[in-house]
């Protein structure tokens, strides 16, 4: 199964990922965490978008459809994958038909999270991660135990640059401007597999499964 993961920055693309390939028993991609571990290598990719990534916006199609070309030709995406923060354009998603057409393969699903700004900023600015160990949690929905310190490795919490309020409106408003394009896009060709991000996480999980079943 190929599916794609569809929604603005924190509407639960990444948490109903992992359901969905534990499910299919396929690899999930993320675009952000590609990005983050080339930036952590310091390769020469990871210096060009770094400056790119603090002020939140996107990196260039060229550079993101490299690192996803690369990825799919690794053995666990064989069988099928899950792709989530890619495409993000129009330019993208059109690019990802020619790479899979050539692979003779095609997407089965898009499935479109849709969940209100002031709820992403809310979701967003309440996320502390420990980089140590990568865990993740928010001071509102899902504390740590002690506060400011990691549950799993003692590590100090920090709040990432792009999860701080004014960077995430910067990333909401690039992503209406061009990605909710992709919408009408996959719509058009009946792969959109539309759900109301803001029911509760297991509630939305129920809501795919339905509808792509897996």
């Amino acid at each position: 199964m190929r599916i794609i993961m569809l929604g603005p920055p924190g509407s639960g693309k990444g948490t109903q990922g992992v359901l969905i390939t534990e499910r299919n028993g396929i690899p999930q991609i993320s675009t952000g965490d590609l990005l983050r571990e080339s930036r952590a290598k310091g390769t020469e990719l990871g210096k060009k978008v770094a400056g790119i990534m603090d002020r939140g916006d996107l990196v260039s199609d060229e550079i993101v459809i490299d690192l996803i070309r690369e990825r799919l030709q690794e053995p666990d995406a064989a069988a099928g994958f899950l792709l989530d923060g890619f495409p993000r354009t129009v330019v993208q998603a059109e690019a990802l038909g020619e790479l899979l057409a050539d692979r003779s393969e095609k997407l089965d699903y898009v499935v479109l999270i849709d969940v209100t700004d002031d709820e992403i900023v809310g979701r967003l600015g309440s996320r502390r991660v420990c980089p140590a160990c990568n865990a993740v949690f928010n001071i509102d929905s899902n504390p740590p135990v002690k506060d400011g310190i990691c549950d799993e490795c003692g590590g100090p919490l920090v709040q990432r640059d792009d999860d701080k309020p004014a960077t995430i409106r910067s990333r909401l408003a690039v992503y209406h401007d061009q990605t909710e394009s992709l919408v009408s896009f996959y719509k058009k060709l009946g792969l959109l597999a539309p759900v109301n991000g803001s029911i509760g996480q297991n509630a939305v999980s129920v809501e795919i499964e339905k509808m792509i079943g897996g």
